[in-house]
């Protein structure tokens, strides 16, 4: 089987000039791929006393949700505002240009549950720090937070510093 770094593929000056885009997309249409990515982040989690994965909308649920799986655990999806059914709260946090806000259901993380929260890219941090504090909201400890990819030149990791935070692969750049 090939490293996870051969399944990913980079795309040079996307969106704009200078910028080297990661293309997680490749990783999910080849199976080894996927079932590599899947089972490392399992194991990153598989150890840290989590009882239930979340997930941050949209990536972070084509990961989360079949890691959840793995490790026989309930999967949470953190979304965008207005798309959750039933009773909700809600984190709203800096975008580069605005800002946007997640939700999740109030019955879906019991008090003192311990959590684990997959993304496929963490930049900024922004979206997992709120999905981490509206975990935090309803009474539930974050013991992990676990990416597929890391941009560490968009500093998004001191975001997390309070946080125990991994990476599969880690790039300098943006």
């Amino acid at each position: 089987m090939k490293k996870l770094e051969e399944y990913l593929r980079s795309i040079p000056d996307f969106p704009e000039p200078g910028i080297i885009f990661r293309d997680v997309t490749t990783i999910l249409q080849d199976p080894d791929g996927f079932q590599l990515v899947i089972d490392s982040l399992a194991d990153l989690i598989r150890d840290t006393g989590a009882e239930v994965i979340v997930g941050c909308e949209a990536r972070g649920f084509i990961l989360g949700a079949p890691v959840a799986y793995k490790l026989h655990m309930p999967f949470v999806p953190a979304r965008k505002k207005g798309k959750l059914p039933c009773e909700t709260v809600e984190m709203s946090y800096d975008l580069e240009y605005g800002s946007a806000t997640i939700e999740m259901h109030t019955d879906s993380i019991k008090p003192g549950q311990k959590v684990a929260v997959v993304d496929d890219l963490i930049a900024t941090g922004g979206t997992v720090k709120a999905t981490c504090e509206l975990v935090e909201k309803l009474g539930g400890k974050v013991v992990k937070v676990a990416f597929a990819i890391e941009l560490a030149g968009l500093k998004g990791r001191e975001k997390l510093s309070k946080y125990d935070v991994d990476a599969l692969l880690t790039y300098d750049g943006k």
